[in-house]
């Protein structure tokens, strides 16, 4: 019944209009007879004569006159609203959450995201940390970040960075004191700095990879950390060895404060990608992010 109420009103509302059911049938596209029984038909729902109808010309009664009065600023609300939204798919607008490591967030998706979103202040975007694998459709995320590997099937995976690599890092100062590993079984004999991680509560094993011999690590020491930031920092404050990002740790070394070892046995790996459903309505503020992190060799 409101579907056909407001297919008729609309039709009342062009007959008003133009005073003439066949210049509104031409502009509706349908015939006069149709318009004139869906006329017919909403007068005789609201029990009220709408239109005065003589040979020659079409005019509102007073009933029709007080119902235009009412319902035209509604529809054309309606519209103007419509237009809007029409308006905001084309010019970027909206809310976009991402969950990534903050490593990702950081040292990746920062640097990019930063100049892209300048000229766009009605583009919001909220980052959650996580170094799980969280369901983002569960969770209602517009998107997460992981790496190439680790992307579940069925999404729309589209990288955003080159080749990554975790490295073995240390302070001179530790390393002049408790010694260099020279290969990762060395490892539990040191004081490293272990990542938990928030799937179970584990910590992360480092991985290592020389000769296609593959070697999973389990570490022990006196600081465990549930981010890669602190524990980079306190590798720099020489509480031990850690297992980072090398765009992480590059800038110590290069001024001296922190030591790269077991380097032959940390190869590079895919790096991060970003990844959405593939039903995903794509809305211009989507694209311009996702345009904005796309890796670009």
């Amino acid at each position: 019944m409101l579907r056909e109420n407001v297919n008729d009103l609309l039709a009342f509302i062009v007959v008003a209009r133009e005073r003439s059911f066949t210049r509104a049938a031409a502009q509706l596209g349908m015939s006069q007879s149709g318009l004139s029984h869906a006329i017919r038909g909403l007068e005789e729902r609201l029990g009220l004569r709408l239109l005065t109808r003589t040979t020659r010309s079409v005019a509102p009664t007073a009933e029709g006159e007080q119902l235009l009065e009412t319902i035209v600023p509604r529809f054309e609300e309606v519209e103007m609203q419509l237009s809007s939204l029409t308006d905001h798919r084309d010019r970027p607008a909206g809310i976009i959450r991402i969950t990534a490591e903050d490593y990702a967030i950081d040292a990746i998706i920062w640097p990019k995201i930063r100049d892209a979103l300048a000229d766009f202040p009605d583009v919001k975007v909220e980052f959650m940390i996580d170094y799980g694998l969280t369901d983002i459709v569960a969770e209602r995320f517009d998107a997460g970040v992981r790496l190439g590997e680790i992307v579940s099937q069925g999404m729309i995976s589209v990288p955003i960075s080159g080749d990554q690599r975790m490295i073995v890092i240390a302070s001179p100062s530790y390393l002049e004191k408790r010694g260099t590993p020279r290969v990762p079984q060395d490892l539990t004999g040191h004081n490293c700095i272990n990542l938990r991680l928030p799937t179970h509560g584990g910590l992360y094993s480092w991985e290592f990879e020389k000769a296609g011999e593959e070697l999973r690590v389990r570490v022990d020491g006196q600081m465990t950390f549930n981010g890669i930031g602190q524990i980079c920092r306190a590798a720099v404050d020489g509480y031990g060895l850690g297992f980072v990002p090398d765009g992480l740790a590059i800038p110590h070394i290069e001024k001296g404060r922190l030591v790269q070892v077991l380097g032959d046995w940390c190869p590079p790996y895919t790096g991060y990608h970003l990844f959405y459903p593939n039903k995903r309505q794509s809305s211009a503020a989507f694209k311009l992010v996702v345009d904005a992190l796309r890796y670009r060799r």
